[in-house]
């Protein structure tokens, strides 16, 4: 059998039961963009395909020697973060993400900062905001939705002003995602030191549980593959777009991606 090894993505996220966000929704985003999917959970929830009851961090040690176990042996070629549950696992991910760039320091991490579910709840036990701080000036993208733009940035509301703000935070790179407008069409924008674009995709009917998850991990895989940023959030945008084209429904209420190869 012929020895092919495939890019890596570790993964720090919490489960979700449903199946719908989470690592269920990272794991199955970057397999089908031909990369491995290294899952770290570090929080359980208790949810549907609509509320989230509860989260329960996992111990910050069990984090680390789940990333460690992966770290010491697999090459990393890109990272992604979901929830971190609280802020004791947000400084046990930065020291982990410190220790995969001591071997190449070029590693791409891809922080989608989910503060809370589409419906409100809460997804961390401590101030979410706050809780992840010791994680801007490590990510090369950072993918907040409209609300969660708001609160990162202290309440700035303005667009531009909200990418500079980050910015200066360390990110490499701001994509604010326009989900939560109520506009005709969804705008997501993208900024960096040197460069803006943004992109206009028709706003579908209903709403879904797991698009900002499978936009960051298609994101992360691409990375880990070799593609160029820019590239990457567009490739990843139009599989994101068709993936809520054909969702599904498993219940009432939020419907799921089909998170299947697509045409790009």
């Amino acid at each position: 059998m012929e020895d092919t090894q495939r890019p890596c993505v570790l993964i720090f996220a919490g489960a979700d039961p449903s199946g719908g966000a989470g690592i269920a929704a990272d794991i199955q985003a970057i397999t089908v963009h031909g990369a491995h999917p290294l899952p770290v959970i570090t929080a359980l929830t208790v949810q549907d395909n609509d509320r989230v009851f509860s989260v329960h961090p996992v111990a910050a040690e069990l984090v680390q020697q789940q990333a460690k176990a992966l770290i010491d042996k697999i090459t990393i070629s890109a990272i992604k973060i979901g929830i971190v549950g609280n802020a004791a696992n947000a400084e046990v991910i930065a020291a982990m993400i410190r220790a995969v760039r001591q071997c190449n320091a070029d590693v791409p991490v891809v922080f989608d900062p989910v503060l809370a579910s589409g419906h409100g709840d809460a997804l961390s036990v401590d101030n979410a905001a706050q809780a992840l701080q010791p994680l801007f000036a490590l990510a090369s993208l950072i993918v907040p939705n409209l609300p969660e733009a708001t609160a990162l940035c202290s309440g700035v509301t303005e667009i531009p002003a909200q990418a500079t703000y980050l910015l200066g935070r360390g990110c490499q790179n701001v994509l604010i995602k326009g989900g939560h407008a109520i506009d005709g069409e969804v705008v997501n924008r993208w900024f960096s030191r040197d460069a803006h674009q943004a992109w206009c995709w028709p706003r579908l009917q209903g709403q879904f549980h797991g698009s900002g998850c499978t936009l960051a991990s298609a994101i992360a895989a691409l990375l880990a593959r070799g593609l160029p940023m820019q590239r990457a959030i567009e490739s990843a945008q139009n599989y994101c777009w068709q993936a809520l084209e054909n969702s599904f429904a498993i219940a009432a209420g939020q419907r799921i991606p089909e998170r299947m190869p697509f045409e790009q």
